[in-house]
């Protein structure tokens, strides 16, 4: 799933192209319409395929954000809204002059949101397994989960509150692994991003945070932010299916430590698999304490 060093390269990559530029047509798969009509939420949430039609044709693009892992987009016809996008675990967009510019085929087979800008290019969004999500709001708080994101880790502010998070009775007996990956305590940080951390700081991913002191958890939380920048300065991690607009790939996953190796690149020993907060979690039996 890509997580906040993937969502900041798209941003970075979808901003100038497209801010200024008004939104002239928009096509809505017919893979989409049917999930629609039988009652489902695929993609687009809490919206009709035409009311979206409706509402984003003609709208200017005023500025393209993120925030933790989501895409904000500003528009304008009447009156600013936003259009919040998640890219779920295969979603990506392209900025092209026609679909058949896509570069692999996997994704131009799952486009579902085509927006036609008034300079005659596109931005379409693939999305191989349909968990990336789309909502039109009048402001953010009409979907209140974005209101309980933690600060950016960037900012001055996001080390006190991960502190604050990570020592209340909430958090405090968890493994730090879930802690960590909770949007509530650092925004943007993944499964992905965790492991790292947490095997260059050499800390279990089952440890409880309170069994960590408040010194190392400052590391664990540097380490964390230090990683992020680095993804971001490598145009992210490709497992699989991430792509920036280009259809590039990013180079992050050649430098993992842990993620994905069966063996520890520090001393050599075979990784093990833990299951934490649902997801599964490397990690070296000998260098992790």
């Amino acid at each position: 799933m890509p997580e906040l060093p993937e969502v900041e390269g798209v941003v970075r990559q979808i901003r100038p192209v497209s801010i200024g530029k008004r939104i002239v047509s928009v096509d809505v798969s017919e893979t989409i319409r049917k999930s629609k009509h039988l009652g489902k939420e695929a993609i687009l949430k809490r919206i009709e395929a035409d009311s979206f039609q409706e509402r984003l044709t003609g709208a200017q693009i005023l500025a393209v954000e993120r925030r933790s892992k989501y895409i904000y987009m500003t528009l304008k016809s009447e009156q600013e809204f936003l259009l919040v996008n998640h890219l779920g675990m295969s979603g990506a967009w392209f900025f092209v002059d026609s679909l058949l510019s896509i570069p692999e085929d996997k994704f131009r087979r799952h486009v579902h949101v085509v927006l036609t800008l008034d300079d005659g290019n596109l931005l379409a969004f693939s999305d191989i397994r349909r968990f990336g999500e789309m909502r039109v709001l009048e402001t953010e708080a009409d979907f209140p989960p974005l209101l309980l994101m933690a600060p950016e880790p960037f900012v001055d502010e996001a080390l006190e509150w991960f502190l604050q998070q990570a020592e209340s009775p909430k958090f405090r007996n968890k493994p730090i692994k879930e802690v960590i990956m909770d949007g509530t305590v650092i925004s943007g940080c993944g499964n992905i991003y965790a492991t790292e951390a947490l095997f260059r700081m050499r800390i279990h991913p089952k440890r409880a945070a309170s069994r960590i002191s408040r010194k190392r958890k400052v590391e664990l939380f540097q380490a964390i932010a230090a990683i992020l920048l680095e993804s971001i300065d490598a145009g992210g991690s490709t497992i699989s299916d991430y792509r920036n607009i280009n259809g590039e790939s990013g180079s992050m996953q050649n430098r993992f430590g842990m993620y994905g190796k069966k063996a520890c690149s520090f001393c050599g020993t075979e990784t093990k698999t833990v299951k934490i907060a649902g997801r599964a979690s490397v990690y070296c039996p000998s260098c992790q304490k």
